[in-house]
């Protein structure tokens, strides 16, 4: 059986994000294992930030948007108990950059939620899908219910 180290668990900002926390933190503790929390920004405009940047947390932004953002995912984190060591806001494609970034720091798991729709989203793609399909670990979706 494969043992988990490093667990990265993919955050947004909707109703359904405590669902995903919750289960990210019991699989990080039956595995004894480092929780590391990332948010892709790919809804504000960052302009002259290239894609894979990443954000600072802990200094204020003049950008109001930015800021908002920032404060939300702080108020997670902390929520979570995540260490600030631990809390990644990357401006970019979330498929993309969860993916990527999930490799560059030998992640062994990724934690994700899919709501697993069918039919016009099916075909054009959801980040839990494309983590899915390009992660070099494992992935772990929790399906997101409407009745949840």
């Amino acid at each position: 059986m494969h043992t988990y180290k490093k667990i990265l668990v993919a955050i947004d900002f909707s109703d359904y994000g405590n669902l995903v926390a919750k289960q990210a933190r019991f699989i990080t503790d039956t595995f004894q294992a480092e929780l590391h929390v990332i948010h892709v920004l790919d809804n504000i405009p960052m302009p002259d930030t290239p894609y894979g940047a990443l954000i600072t947390l802990d200094q204020p932004s003049e950008d109001l948007l930015l800021q908002a953002e920032k404060n939300k995912f702080t108020q997670i984190c902390d929520a979570m108990h995540i260490a600030p060591a631990n809390r990644w806001l990357i401006w970019g494609v979330p498929q993309e950059e969860i993916t990527r970034f999930a490799m560059q720091e030998k992640m062994d798991l990724i934690i994700v939620g899919s709501h697993g729709r069918h039919g016009l989203t099916a075909l054009l793609g959801s980040t839990a899908k494309n983590v899915i399909f390009h992660a070099e670990c494992d992935v772990m979706t929790v399906h997101l219910r409407d009745d949840q």
